[in-house]
């Protein structure tokens, strides 16, 4: 019997879209899905090929056309990117699956951080993390990074941002986590946002990260890729933002209550530093396959007065750092994630410069033998 319904990772690809345009089309009112029982969206394919049949009357405009409708723009923005996927991907290219034109565009050194919105049902996992990043922003590196079936490894997994994108994208992932709580989210997450029985398909490893990567094998991940704790800013004493945001809908402020084994908690910023590098990122170094890479997603922050530019502290330890099983990581790059929804806060005024940190630092490093 033919296969009448689809999932969303599913109807994606049947459209050679992206997941998060499938969400945007269902927003407008483009697609509309029916729910199984347990909440999964679930696409006809009769419908689907309504919409393509539909779509091949739309005809691309040269100029951007502000009096055109939200249904037609996005109608011309699906054209647009079906006629990247169309192209070859060039025979040589070995670390992706894209070709020219879907290249170029990553290699910029900022892109715009993207979510899904607080009030979006598959946010409400996602946002009970303290400090949780987009599955969409993590789907742009590792759709760079790897290609299809390829391993990847997030040793700060939280909440299963990078394992819900392996998912989407067809990679594998495995994920570290310390604190039960969120180690159990991100298996209903996926189990949840995906689709039943996803979460088996990726490697989630309760534990301390310091301990268990030690026992993964050498040269074994093609991509690595993760957001560290930012030492103990969660810790810190609530502030406007985090009064109105998380402890008014009864979210979390921090990773753990006083665990000695989160990193959080150390009271040394430079001890902090040393545990992160020594004993995690060359550790992950050593299991990165050679000439490929890792990318770290950090912000800077302040510690009281103190501005803590962690992501310099972080290149200066970690560039041409010798690897222990042999090779080095080399810097090679790194990209600005703009944060252009946050709020303003009149910080410091109006005495004085206190920056409203609206970005983070990708990094990006390469394994050199």
């Amino acid at each position: 019997m033919a296969k009448e319904l689809l999932n969303t990772k599913e109807t994606a690809n049947y459209l050679g879209v992206s997941i998060s345009t499938i969400y945007r089309m269902e927003e407008q009112g483009i697609l509309i899905p029916s729910k199984t029982p347990g909440g999964q969206r679930r696409f006809s394919i009769k419908k689907l090929d309504e919409y393509k049949e539909n779509s091949k009357s739309i005809t691309a405009p040269q100029l951007h056309n502000n009096n055109s409708s939200s249904d037609e723009s996005l109608l011309n923005e699906e054209l647009s990117e079906s006629n990247k996927i169309d192209k070859p991907v060039d025979p040589r290219n070995n670390l992706n699956d894209l070709n020219g034109s879907q290249w170029m565009p990553e290699t910029k050194s900022f892109f715009y951080q993207k979510g899904l919105g607080s009030s979006h049902p598959h946010a409400q996992i996602e946002r009970q993390h303290p400090a949780p990043f987009s599955y969409q922003d993590i789907s742009h590196l590792i759709s760079f990074f790897t290609k299809k079936g390829m391993n990847v490894l997030d040793p700060f997994g939280g909440v299963g941002s990078t394992a819900k994108a392996c998912e989407l994208l067809g990679r594998r992932c495995t994920s570290i986590e310390l604190q039960e709580k969120w180690h159990n989210l991100a298996i209903e997450r996926l189990e949840k946002e995906v689709a039943v029985g996803t979460s088996a398909n990726h490697n989630f490893i309760l534990g301390d990260t310091r301990k268990i990567i030690k026992e993964l094998d050498t040269d074994s991940f093609d991509f690595i890729v993760t957001s560290p704790p930012y030492w103990s800013i969660l810790n810190k004493k609530a502030d406007h933002k985090v009064k109105q945001e998380r402890l008014a809908n009864n979210l979390a402020t921090n990773y753990s209550d006083n665990d000695e084994d989160d990193l959080a908690n150390i009271k040394s910023y430079d001890e902090f530093v040393d545990v992160l590098v020594d004993t995690i990122f060359a550790e992950c170094a050593r299991v990165l396959k050679p000439k490929k890479y890792m990318a770290i997603v950090v912000s800077d922050f302040r510690n009281k007065s103190e501005y803590i530019s962690f992501h310099s502290d972080l290149i200066h330890k970690l560039n041409k750092l010798q690897i222990p099983s042999g090779g080095v990581l080399q810097l090679a790059g790194t990209k600005i994630l703009l944060q252009n929804h946050k709020s303003l806060l009149p910080y410091g005024y109006p005495f004085a410069y206190v920056e409203n940190i609206h970005h983070q630092y990708i990094l990006i490093f390469k394994k050199e033998k």
